[in-house]
């Protein structure tokens, strides 16, 4: 095992989890479809996703997901079922990536992955009713497209600079948490 390969690998994978907490089928369809085209290589039993059928399911519950993500109450329907569905790709795409590359224990792999999406899902997913609150709605579709261009971008980034994907991730986590702080201070004095 090259160390080097092994360090750009997890880097990868935490890129590539992070993605799917803000859009969980877009990391998983763009890992399955560079898989099929032979630009990147996943572990088994996750390189199975780029076979016809998977990559056809994949696309078109990303499709659903991008459009569906955009409309009043069902962006709520989503994120709840996302709760589930993001640790899940993480978890997947995390394994995928580390599989070959790493001598990562799986059980390691898929926590990791899982609570990587996780984590950034429950915070998006916690910031939209704010968003909600605050322009009416509005503005949801707005902070809907932003999230998918990230995911899009750290996706691409964790292909090709993981190292920079993972600090991506990083400003990410801490940027969500400074929004957090913020949106939390702003209730308690509200509340005063």
């Amino acid at each position: 095992m090259d160390t080097t390969t092994a360090i750009g690998s997890v880097l990868a994978a935490f890129g590539l989890s992070g993605a799917a907490g803000l859009n969980p089928w877009l990391p998983l369809f763009a890992s399955a479809l560079l898989h099929r085209l032979d630009v990147v290589e996943l572990g088994a039993p996750f390189d199975d996703l780029s076979q016809n059928g998977w990559l056809v399911a994949l696309g078109v519950l990303m499709t659903l997901d991008f459009v569906g993500d955009k409309v009043p109450v069902v962006d709520h329907a989503l994120h709840a079922v996302g709760t589930v569905i993001a640790p899940a790709s993480g978890a997947v795409l995390f394994t995928g990536q580390t599989g070959l590359e790493t001598d990562i224990p799986s059980l390691v792999a898929v926590l990791l992955g899982a609570v990587t999406a996780g984590s950034i899902h429950v915070a998006r997913a916690t910031a939209r009713p704010a968003s909600t609150a605050a322009t009416g709605g509005v503005g949801n579709p707005i902070l809907s497209f932003a999230e998918d261009v990230g995911s899009g971008v750290l996706t691409a980034i964790a292909f090709v600079l993981p190292a920079l994907a993972f600090a991506l991730l990083v400003a990410l986590v801490v940027g969500l948490a400074r929004g957090w702080r913020r949106i939390r201070e702003r209730r308690g004095r509200s509340r005063l």
